[in-house]
């Protein structure tokens, strides 16, 4: 069957205002003939009238909600930029010309024939003009003849051309606008619309007024056209229904304060109309309502009669049928500023507001998902706000603050009355407002959002009763969320904190006074008092770098007064310096004074418990440290802490002040890292650590698993991890920094070299430090770019500031050897492809010469004169490493990344004294330096203009003890060849070094919880493998005799318990912002969490973040499917983005040859920006769905077991033959993909087969990297020891379960053995003889008749000593030894470094390791699940003749239920063109799913259900029955694949 592509069809069956539009659609259409026009008729409707049937409004777009006639689900595949409308042809009518049109229409000999087609020509003249034509036009002379002919009664044909005339002349000479109004045009339409003779001229005169309103709106006005278009409005089609309302609309942008009369009798007639079916209609009318209250916010009488009419009924109705996707988000949030403006003076709408419960519809805009991560992104005049702090301000004008200046204040006590009668409702709305206040403050909102949110809560609090409020707070913990608000730094917030603690002490102190003080309350108002607190808010937001809309100039007080008020001037801030102080004092002194006499009663009874459990904890713990450990001191540490978590994991409630305070956090890592947590960080030999700190993790871990410390409810992990991310919520400070007026334009940067950039640049004076003699001064001032770091700035500073070079420096002027190696913009050093053989790379060992030439271009920056004898230095380096052996894939790696070698720094850069790291870039170093000075920061024009001086100095070379000069790396037992590499997991490093990974102080409020969340990460990540050492060393001992205990099975905890919701939503906030979109450039906490703790962040922000770090600008909000979508469906209110991302290209491939195709695409296209889209010979579709299939076809393609890939189980009965790649067979296992060893002396004898493997895996990266970096999903299953590889993590005997049970089972009880040998050695000495514990299995080594070489591959020798040599029990470690080497390393590493090299070629490998095995498998090869029958009807669309309840899509869903596993792959790929769903399932599919009714020529149940891959769009005929329909798919899903043609 055909698999059809034929956009055409769909567009043919839909209606007109759902077809695609090109430009020729907007025209004005011309009179055809005279003759036609002049044919008697009682109307006029055989006049065509113009097309334009959605008039552009200079303000208002009539497209804008992308909803009109002219937008539609299937817009115009033209270009992005023909957005507007296609100027009209040049006119060559002269003056004379239309002098002769007008003589003709006026003579007083011209009949009415001759008028007709005088004027059919002057219209059709008119229409094909543009207006630098009409430079001598007569306008002063046609003017009044058109306007007398409109007004002349008798010939319908002459009012409609006259008056369509008038309409051509308003658009192709705006300012002929002025001569109408002033020749009495208005009186004439307005009377045509007024007294309706002729459906058509009235249209017509529509069509006139809107153009004349543009120009024109106060004469508009008084000459009645609002009454006039809106009076028998319900009589025309929606088209001119919207005409009507676009005049309405600009003559309401300018309306005279004593015209209210002429605009009030038409209100009702708008709040009608909020009532209406079309989307636009609606949005252009609440646009009116919007400018009306806008003119008349200032007189209360107006307001108050606007409310008579209704007004906030319809809008709330408006806001509960979810507005948010019935009209655009400006329109809807100048629909809460409707609101706002009219309860501001209205008290009519305060009471209004109330008794309709505004609360309801309040609280939903605040929990839509998403929105309170979405920024502000002001447009030039700083009008829109997000909708966010829009509700912020309509909530402080219902519940108003008391304290307000005199002029307000009878309105606040009228409002207060109100409050007071509406004591219900008021309750109500306190109730559903205050929980969602504090959600907001607590989910990371900006400062001048939690100001919003708080001075809410004070003044619900402040206006409740005691009886009431009790009743509202008694579920939400606001003690704690007050004690985390007492925390912040601005003086704003903790006055308005304070104030909230003093008024639920006033009204409800035997409620509060205990909680205030367990939740921290009481001790955060004793460290303002003993001013520990520094306060380093601003006075007023009058910095000019803080520019972001027409109220930030203005103190926080002022940010909610009354829309009303006066925004001109830069008001003072209300409050003194010292008020937080002095407020506080009064509150310790009136409600707290007798903790202040007794610091005991400042604590709870389990704070003092905890304390002095963590006391005694920290100094055994010291004393073991110091005077080294011993069994009987372990079992007392691990007693004491089995204590701690008992009380963690308890009945009592443990709040987050408690849990921080008691040094819990502190205690643990202290014990974890072996007691170098609380001291300096230790920078020596860490191999002795590792077997104490993997015993105290071990032991840490049984605590947390055993079964008297669990709780009926939850795990003790699952307690303690939600007890950290609490505290981490309470006391994190991490700021989002938003940019404000940011633009790309051009700009200039000088380094490395001057260059233009469209990225803003910041101006740098640097500055020779004090005491620095030996560096010269560098006294210009440069413009860098934001990305560059410090390390790449010192490259290009150093030859100019060291004096030594300078004469050199001057000899290399016409070559810049500085330029060689730096990196701009984020972008990384990457290979060129030398030839078209990718195979060279690695046979030539290419990677070593790359290094060799980087240390060359490193070497000429710090000296010129020695570089002939440092090259022979570098070449003998690099021969010793060439003729190395295979071992150290870890090594290997580093060979693909030339530009990552770390040279020893030359110049460190501080900021008023401050040391700045090299890593990090110019702007994150800027913005930390303010960061510590202010409050919020708001990048603005000044942070753009002013020149920032950075100190240099020379660097002072540091020595670098490395592990292995100061310890045996066996120097446990049970450590050696066969064990694990501990150290390389990320969490045991860590602790090894008592650090994070990371940038952050240690001193920084949140570094202690974010080292123990690391921590439990990656016990419940690793659990497993430290309780199967842990049992193999038992085993070791005799603790435990049989085999098949070694085998564990650990539970673990959702990774979803690790994500801090509070962080996620920051991290998003701040990708939103425009600066950090379109630059990359983020405050430096954002990298160093993301990359020390990514598990912190949800799946879905890390995919942004990925797409953002890995391919720059442009990738971050959509992925390229999403990308290719917009461009298919013409979406409006998605755009593709401005990057080079967003081209395509075509690449033409042969379906008989997959693989060969696909490798000439990569050789093409690999480097480049471009999305790849496929189109396959002889057939006729492309686009999406040929790419997805292809991606699928090449995946299968890498399978198969002649590749010599993979390794596989060995049995032809795990041989199954595919369905989608011509019947070939795949290399198949349940635990997914893994290289297949080879070896030396192998890869010599078939030097040819194995070059050839090489290339494949090389083809392999650059596939996977491309199908990640264009959003294609892949249908192939990696093991997931293979995807820790993709990780850069390293493999152990542990890992060789994950996709071999048998060997890696079989080689862990052989690691067993081998270490109860060696213990029992070091118990013997020389007495052991042979002992039945050292059998397997009751068998002896020698008797398996095992020899050295790999199991399952016999022609790959272990060693290089006599092939008869057998496997016995002295010998059993050297070969587990050796299997575990050739298995995960030495066997596979060529492989792997020739993946590594073809990935690297797209994007760096290394941008992947924020993710987990389990998210790249997602990331890569998408969702995997069953569908149920709810999940179709939700993100399944119906349409153009089906609903979800017809019969053959009820009988569809079944059939789809029915379908085996791969019947459901087979359905997916023959819609998609990929047999799996992308990652969030058919939820995240890009277009929906969507199923039509197919018209079929002949008998229904013959036809076949057809499909267009690019639109996930099934056509499916209406099938008699349900068996039918399931016979009928099943042959299209299975007899449909291969091809794909018109349907």
């Amino acid at each position: 069957m055909d698999r059809g592509r034929k956009r055409p069809e769909v567009a043919d069956q839909l209606p007109a205002d759902k077809r695609a539009c090109s430009s020729s659609e907007f025209r004005p259409v011309p009179i055809c003939t005279s003759a036609s026009a002049a044919a008697p008729s009682s109307s006029a409707s055989t006049v065509p009238p113009p097309s334009s049937s959605e008039p552009a409004d200079c303000e208002m777009e009539s497209s804008s909600s992308g909803r009109g006639g002219g937008d539609s689900a299937y817009g115009s595949c033209d270009s992005d930029d023909d957005h507007h409308f296609q100027p009209r042809g040049g006119c060559g009518t002269s003056r004379v010309k239309f002098q002769r049109i007008i003589s003709c229409v006026e003579g007083d000999d011209a009949g009415p024939s001759s008028q007709v087609a005088a004027l059919t020509e002057l219209c059709e003249a008119l229409s094909f003009c543009i207006e630098d034509s009409f430079d001598h036009f007569p306008v002063e002379a046609t003017v009044p003849v058109l306007v007398r002919l409109a007004g002349s009664e008798g010939n319908p044909d002459i009012m409609l051309l006259a008056i369509r005339a008038i309409t051509y002349l308003c658009d192709v000479m705006p300012r002929s606008a002025d001569a109408l109004v002033r020749h009495g045009v208005l009186p004439v339409l307005c009377g045509r619309l007024l007294a309706i003779e002729y459906l058509d001229v009235a249209e017509q005169s529509l069509q006139a007024l809107e153009k004349i309103s543009r120009k024109q709106p106060v004469p508009c006005l008084q000459a009645g056209t609002i009454m006039a278009v809106l009076g028998f409005i319900d009589f025309f089609s929606t088209s001119v229904q919207r005409v009507a309302l676009s005049t309405v609309a600009n003559v309401c942008k300018k309306l005279p304060s004593d015209c209210s009369v002429m605009v009030l009798e038409a209100v009702p007639t708008l709040c009608n109309l909020l009532q209406y079916d079309d989307c636009k209609l609606v949005e252009t009318a609440l646009t009116c309502l919007i400018r009306i209250t806008d003119c008349f916010c200032n007189s209360s009488e107006i307001l108050d009669e606007l409310c008579k009419h209704g007004i906030i009924n319809k809008s709330l109705h408006l806001m509960t049928i979810d507005g948010r996707t019935t009209i655009s988000q400006s329109t809807f949030m100048g629909l809460i500023g409707l609101l706002t403006k009219l309860a501001s003076v209205s008290l009519i709408a305060v009471t209004t507001l109330f008794e309709l419960g505004v609360s309801i519809m309040l609280k939903k805009i605040l929990m839509a998902p998403g929105l309170l991560s979405e920024t502000s992104y002001s447009n030039p005049e700083g009008v829109h706000y997000n909708q966010v702090h829009e509700v912020l301000k309509l909530l402080n004008q219902l519940v108003p603050s008391a304290a307000t200046d005199d002029a307000n204040i009878q309105l606040v006590l009228a409002k207060e009355k109100i409050l007071g009668d509406q004591a219900t409702s008021f309750q109500q709305f306190s109730a559903d407002m205050l929980p969602i206040l504090i959600e907001v403050v607590k989910s990371g909102a900006s400062l001048r959002v939690c100001y919003g949110c708080i001075s809410c809560i004070n003044n619900i609090i402040y206006f409740s009763s005691a009886d009431m409020l009790e009743d509202v707070v008694k579920n939400s913990n606001i003690a704690s969320f007050l004690a985390s608000l007492l925390a912040r730094k601005d003086h704003h917030l903790l006055i308005s904190a304070l104030k909230i603690v003093e008024l639920l002490m006033r009204k409800l102190p035997h409620v509060f006074s205990s909680s205030f003080v367990k939740e921290g309350v009481v001790h955060s108002i004793d460290l303002i008092c003993n001013e520990q607190l520094q306060l380093v808010g601003k006075q007023s937001y009058q910095q000019d770098n803080q520019v972001a809309s027409q109220d930030v100039f203005r103190c926080l007080c002022y940010a909610f007064d009354s829309p009303n008020a006066s925004s001109s001037e830069r008001k003072s801030c209300k409050h003194e310096k010292d008020a937080p102080y002095n407020l506080a004092k009064k509150i310790k002194a009136t409600y707290f004074s007798d903790t202040s006499e007794n610091c005991e009663r400042c604590m709870s009874e389990i704070l003092k418990k905890l304390k002095l459990f963590c006391t005694e904890l920290n100094e055994n713990i010291d004393c073991t440290s110091y005077i080294g450990g011993c069994a009987q001191t372990e079992e007392h540490l691990c007693q004491l802490l089995g204590q701690i978590m008992a009380e963690i994991n308890s009945g009592d409630v443990m709040s987050s002040f408690e849990f921080i305070e008691s040094g819990i956090v502190r205690s643990l890592a202290h014990y974890l890292s072996n007691g170098r947590y609380l001291h300096e960080a230790f920078s020596g030999c860490t191999s002795s650590l590792c077997p104490s700190i993997l015993k105290r993790l071990q032991q840490f871990l049984g605590i947390l698993l055993s079964k008297d410390l669990q709780n009926s409810d939850q795990m003790l992990l699952t307690s303690l991890t939600q007890k950290l991310q609490n505290a981490l919520s309470s006391v994190d400070d991490f700021p989002v920094i938003m940019s404000q007026f940011f633009k790309c334009r051009s700009s200039y940067s000088d380094v490395p070299t001057r260059h233009a950039t469209l990225h803003p640049c910041l101006k740098v004076r640097f500055v020779r430090e004090e005491g620095e003699l030996q560096l010269s001064d560098y006294s210009e001032i440069v413009s860098i770019e934001l990305s560059l770091s410090f390390d790449s700035i010192a490259r290009y500073l150093w030859p100019k500031v060291n004096t030594s070079m300078r004469v050199e420096h001057r000899e290399l002027k016409g070559k810049d050897v500085t330029e060689t190696s730096i990196t701009v913009s984020g972008s990384t050093c990457q290979e060129e492809m030398i030839g078209q053989e990718p195979l060279h790379r690695m046979l030539q060992k290419l990677p070593d010469s790359h290094r060799l030439e980087s240390r060359i271009k490193q070497e000429q920056q710090s000296s010129v004169e020695d570089t002939s004898m440092k090259l022979q230095e570098m070449m003998t380096e690099s021969n010793c490493n060439s003729s190395s052996s295979d071992g150290g894939r870890t090594e290997g790696r580093n060979f693909f990344c030339p530009c990552n070698d770390d040279s020893s720094p030359k110049l460190v850069f501080s900021i008023e004294g401050k040391e700045l790291d090299k890593s990090t870039t110019l702007y994150q170093a800027i913005l930390q330096f303010q960061i510590n000075v202010e409050t919020d920061i708001v990048v603005g024009p000044k942070f753009w203009t002013d020149v920032y001086k950075v100190s240099y100095r020379r660097a002072v070379p540091n020595v670098i003890k490395s592990d292995a000069s100061c310890g045996d790396l066996q120097s446990s037992l049970f450590e050696g060849k066969t064990g694990y590499p501990w150290r390389e997991l990320s969490f045991v490093s860590t602790l090894l070094r008592a650090e994070l990974p990371c940038k952050l102080y240690k001193a920084h409020a949140s570094y202690d919880l974010l080292f123990i969340m690391k921590i439990l990460e990656g016990l419940n990540h690793f659990s497993s493998y430290l309780l199967t050492y842990e049992r193999i060393v038992l085993f070791a001992e005799g603790r435990m005799t049989k085999f098949d205990d070694l085998k564990v099975a650990t539970p673990s905890i959702p990774q979803i318990e690790f994500i801090n919701r509070k962080l996620t939503d920051k991290l998003e906030q701040q990708m939103q912002d425009p600066l950090a979109s379109s630059t990359g450039s983020m405050p430096s906490w954002c990298d160093q969490l993301i990359k020390a703790c990514p598990f912190l962040f949800s799946f879905e922000v890390r995919c942004k973040y990925f797409r953002l770090n890995a391919f720059g600008p442009g990738k971050i909000q959509l992925n390229q499917v999403q990308i290719l979508n917009n461009a298919y469906f013409g979406s409006a209110s998605v755009r593709r983005p401005s990057s080079g991302w967003s081209h395509r290209k075509k690449f033409r491939v042969n379906r008989s040859d997959i693989l060969e195709s696909a490798a000439k695409m990569m050789a093409s296209h690999s480097q480049s920006k471009v999305v790849v889209e496929v189109e396959y010979d002889d057939e006729v579709g492309t686009g999406l769905g040929p790419t997805m299939e292809f991606f699928t076809l090449v995946s299968h393609e890498f399978q198969k077991t002649g590749m010599d890939m993979w390794r596989d189980s060995g049995l032809s009965s795990d041989i199954q033959t595919s369905k989608y790649a011509d019947e070939s067979a795949l290399v198949y296992t349940d635990f997914g993909l893994f290289p297949r060893p080879w070896s030396a002396p192998s890869c010599e004898l078939d030097e040819c087969q194995f070059s050839d493997v090489i290339k494949k895996f090389f083809l392999l990266g650059q596939f996977i990297a491309m199908a990640i970096k264009d959003g294609r999903i892949l249908d192939i299953t990696f093991s997931r020891s293979f995807y820790k590889l993709m990780l850069h993590q390293e493999l152990g005997i542990y890992d060789i379960q994950s996709f071999d049970p048998e060997l890696g089972k079989t080689l862990l009880e052989f690691q067993a053995l081998c270490y109860r040998k060696r213990f029992l050695e070091s118990a013997y000495k020389d007495n052991l003889k042979d002992d039945a514990d050292l059998c397997f299995r009751s068998t002896k080594i020698e008797d398996l008749c095992l020899d050295f070489t790999l199991p399952g591959y016999t022609d790959y020798a272990l060693s290089s000593a006599n092939d008869s040599k057998m496997v016995n029990i002295s010998n059993l470690e050297e070969f587990v030894s050796l299997v575990v080497d050739a298995t995960i390393n030495g066997g596979i590493s060529k492989q792997v470094q020739a993946f590594e090299s073809g990935f690297n070629e797209v994007f760096p490998m290394n941008t992947l390791q924020i993710f987990s095995e389990a998210e790249l498998e997602l990331l890569l090869c998408g969702e995997r699940d069953t569908w149920t029958f709810s999940d179709l009807l939700d993100h399944v669309k119906f349409d153009h003749g089906y609903t979800a309840s017809s019969p053959p899509i009820i009988n569809l869903l079944e059939t789809i239920q029915e379908f085996t596993s791969d019947q459901q792959r087979a359905f997916l790929q023959f819609v998609t063109g990929a047999p799996r769903l992308p990652p969030g399932g058919l939820a995240a599919l890009n277009p929906k799913l969507t199923i039509v009714r197919k018209v079929c020529n002949y008998e229904v149940d013959m036809d076949l259900p057809s499909v267009m891959t690019c639109a996930n769009y099934l056509k499916l005929p209406p099938y008699s029955t349900k068996e039918r329909m399931k016979q009928r798919m099943l042959y299209a899903i299975t007899e449909g694949q291969g091809s794909f043609h018109l349907s």
